[in-house]
């Protein structure tokens, strides 16, 4: 069993930048695959960015550039470094933690972007 829990989000201006934390609990956590989610109102929840264990990561094509997926073991936290933020990255951003059959989330944290 994994518990996580998000922390960071907030409200930015576009152009601003966030920085969210995913912390772990529960595992071994350099063994998971993690992962930022994210869901705007209305819409399905999209795969934002991806890392795996041996520290390989995947975007979304259009947060490419502007975000960064990072994970700390020693400290069992993952992080999404927000730069350049757009009304479009409004959303609740979830973490995610995947092993074999073992899929974790936590529970959200909600991101504004507006002027």
């Amino acid at each position: 069993q994994v518990q996580l829990v998000e922390s960071g989000g907030g409200l930015v201006q576009p152009g601003g930048s966030l920085r969210l934390s995913c912390a772990a609990s529960g595992s071994i956590f350099s063994i998971y695959a993690m992962g930022w989610y994210r869901q705007a109102p209305g819409k399905q929840r999209e795969l934002v960015a991806t890392i795996s264990s041996g520290g390989s990561t995947t975007y979304l094509a259009s947060v490419k550039g502007r975000l960064t997926i990072s994970r700390d073991n020693a400290k069992s936290t993952v992080y999404l470094q927000m730069n350049s933020m757009k009304p479009e990255d409004t959303a609740v951003y979830y973490c995610n933690a995947l092993y074999l059959r073992y899929d974790y989330w936590g529970q959200g944290t909600q991101v504004t972007v507006s002027s």
